[in-house]
């Protein structure tokens, strides 16, 4: 398997559905602005995606997919599907149970996860109503994380990389279409979550049927493969979860300040996570099935290669995206979101919070590449401590930025706690000698620096003033901010052709 291939792939698969999402969030802030509904929704859908985190894509993913691989290596297919059989039993019981206790307890857990928002009882209550609608998102989203890990360690990565699109589709028809069938309308968005849930879960098992491993109800504590993901899974949630738990620390704080900041912060954490999927969810999802197999092999060599070629990609990549997120910040704010009531104000707030999630963006793509380097050889506890550091860390620079900076602190923070993270992962992967870098990285990262310079000089010279952007039509901003997109990729692909930079020289092979 080529993995520059499957890289390219699962990014333009997920390209897609990241598309579609700001399609999503353009009929969002179109329909209902960034006020208090949109902030009670965003709190709401907040607490399952970190549950989804807790429970699904990260952790367990982290956890599942290096014990599976190696069942799939050494066990053969029969005991395979015995270990995918207990665990989703498992995960299903424990999925049913948490919505449950979810739905029955939204009223403590908004009040926790969002005090500000008791001072204002009509907030509060409706915020509590969209949570109970939401909260099942979690059993579809995790039993499809289930299934991603099982097709990715099968190889087929695209049908995990589109099934995201389900969800944003169902953002979008429930807010065009049937909006005006609920009171209040917001309901709507709560509802196109249960229902994208359901579509994604779906649009997975026709696959899963196909190979052959479509779970059966099988429930068995005593399996050994169930005990040791068990023992895994936990220190894995918080390990892989640190930047969802400081996103749901910052909703605690952002709800003490004016109404909007929380909407003005998911609006730019939307334009943030655009390349944090491409490219860090893409690059970090191809490493880990190939990285667990060379740990089985013992493979010390290529696992270090590996994740060698995985940095480089990174960097040749993630740098780019983040300079180039902070220079069209405003272009970018004001050509996706500046609608109907949302304001030219918000569109300011906004690009505020996006300049400062831009700063840590490749600390948090990095974080997708280096976090695999330890769980694919099921080290929990490294993560683990370097989270909890981490987490204390990013709390102590919400305190410090939240006065002078407001919103914008809070993002920034969160971004800085991301690169202390990505730092920390990288030193003791080298401490370990886990990993070992090859040779030419500083000539590489000079001739990066210098592509990139002058890629932001001239995005910064031909994106004009703020007032173009603010004042003008979707019709003209859209083919303006599309045309600023393809000439700063052409410009950077440009120099790095010049500089000796070729697609060959990052082709690489998966381990077999």
């Amino acid at each position: 398997m080529n993995l520059l291939r499957a890289v390219a792939t699962v990014s333009s698969l997920t390209m897609v559905s990241r598309v579609l999402g700001f399609v999503r969030d353009f009929f969002i802030a179109r329909a209902f602005g960034a006020g208090l509904l949109t902030d009670a929704f965003f709190v709401a859908f907040r607490i399952p995606n970190l549950l989804r985190r807790l429970f699904g894509e990260g952790a367990f993913s982290q956890a599942f997919v290096p014990i599976l691989a190696e069942h799939k290596n050494r066990e053969g297919v029969e005991a395979t599907r015995a270990l995918i059989d207990r665990v989703a039993t498992l995960l299903f019981l424990a999925l049913v149970v948490t919505a449950a206790l979810g739905m029955a307890l939204a009223p403590l857990i908004v009040y926790v996860s969002a005090p500000g928002f008791a001072a204002e009882p009509g907030k509060f209550a409706v915020t509590v109503q969209l949570l109970r609608i939401t909260f099942p998102y979690i059993v579809f989203i995790s039993l499809v994380a289930l299934a991603s890990g099982v097709l990715n360690t099968w190889n087929r990565f695209s049908v995990p990389a589109l099934t995201p699109a389900f969800l944003n589709i169902s953002f979008i028809v429930g807010a065009l279409f049937f909006a005006d069938y609920f009171d209040p309308p917001i309901l709507v968005l709560a509802w196109a979550v249960f229902v994208g849930g359901l579509l994604q879960l779906a649009f997975q098992v026709p696959f899963l049927v196909k190979l052959g491993v479509m779970p059966r109800w099988r429930l068995d504590f005593s399996h050994p493969g169930v005990r040791r993901i068990l023992g895994l899974i936990l220190p894995a949630a918080f390990g892989v979860s640190v930047s969802q738990v400081s996103l749901l620390i910052n909703t605690i704080f952002a709800s003490f300040l004016p109404t909007g900041s929380v909407s003005w912060l998911y609006y730019a954490d939307r334009l943030m996570e655009f390349p944090a999927g491409v490219l860090g969810v893409a690059v970090g999802t191809i490493l880990l099935p190939s990285l667990s197999k060379y740990h089985a092999d013992a493979n010390h060599d290529e696992y270090s290669r590996l994740l060698d070629w995985g940095l480089r990609l990174t960097v040749l990549l993630a740098v780019p995206a983040a300079a180039a997120l902070a220079v069209l910040a405003l272009p970018l704010v004001a050509t996706l979101f500046q609608y109907g009531r949302f304001t030219v104000g918000d569109a300011w707030m906004t690009q505020r919070a996006l300049v400062a999630y831009s700063i840590g963006l490749i600390g948090m793509i990095l974080v997708k590449i280096l976090a695999p380097g330890f769980y694919a050889r099921q080290n929990i506890v490294t993560p683990v401590k370097i989270g909890i550091l981490t987490l204390m860390v990013t709390q102590a620079m919400n305190f410090a930025f939240i006065g002078p900076l407001q919103h914008a602190g809070l993002a920034l923070a969160i971004g800085l706690g991301a690169c202390l993270n990505a730092f920390l992962l990288f030193f003791l992967l080298r401490k370990q000698k886990v990993y070992l870098p090859q040779p030419g990285w500083l000539g590489f990262t000079l001739k990066v620096a210098a592509a990139v310079a002058v890629m932001c000089a001239v995005l910064y010279f031909a994106m004009g003033g703020a007032a173009w952007w603010l004042d003008n039509s979707w019709q003209r901003k859209v083919p303006a901010v599309m045309g600023l997109v393809v000439l700063g990729a052409a410009v950077y692909a440009a120099c790095l052709t010049a500089l000796g930079f070729r697609p060959r020289d990052f082709s690489r092979r998966g381990a077999a």
